[in-house]
């Protein structure tokens, strides 16, 4: 590659240097599972009551990211949005993430208190696409009698481009899915 003032001006924003945007976030990690993982991603006994109830006493918002060994777009989503630090700095800052695998065997306990292997949790959920995101309420307490469809506020299902990716996760972290739909939350965005 030829040095040029804007090769090396690219690269001193890549070290976080001048504040110029476009800097990558840190390479996913390829799990045993044949999972891509971010590293800040949650590490879990796999109890979402204690999930939530954890990402809330940080003043977070729990997110569930359902995922396929060997999904594209599942590999998308590592490559092309969490890759854009401005989409994975903000996710970090307002959110916990788990990862689950949607035919995975790990055992998970929901917040009904039953337990169930990652792929027995994902149809319970009616989760039958990668990836998918499932964002839930600020409390685990009031879930355990709530129909499991129910229980989260709003669901990313498919891959989503990063600028809409980013979007829906200020559309949760914003509320906004109190008073509109997504798609009036992105027209509003763009107007």
């Amino acid at each position: 590659m030829r040095l040029t003032r804007r090769n090396l001006l690219q690269g001193l924003g890549g070290l976080g240097l001048f504040g110029i945007s476009g800097a990558r976030a840190a390479e996913p990690i390829l799990t045993d599972d044949g999972l891509y993982k971010e590293p800040w991603f949650l590490e879990s006994f796999l109890d979402l009551n204690d999930d939530l109830e954890g990402a809330a006493k940080d003043g977070k918002r729990f997110v569930i990211m359902w995922e396929l060994r060997g999904c594209p777009y599942c590999k998308e989503t590592h490559f092309v949005n969490f890759a854009r630090s401005d989409i994975s700095d903000y996710i970090k800052a307002n959110f916990e993430v788990l990862q689950l695998n949607i035919i995975g065997s790990r055992k998970v306990t929901d917040f009904d208190g039953s337990e169930l292997p990652e792929k027995a949790l994902a149809l319970k959920y009616g989760v039958r696409f990668t990836p998918t995101f499932q964002f839930f309420p600020e409390r685990a307490a009031p879930l355990k009698n709530i129909a499991p469809t129910k229980r989260e506020v709003t669901r990313a299902p498919g891959y989503y481009r990063p600028d809409d990716f980013l979007a829906m996760f200020r559309y949760v972290r914003e509320k906004a899915y109190e008073s509109r739909s997504f798609r009036d939350f992105l027209r509003a965005q763009a107007g």
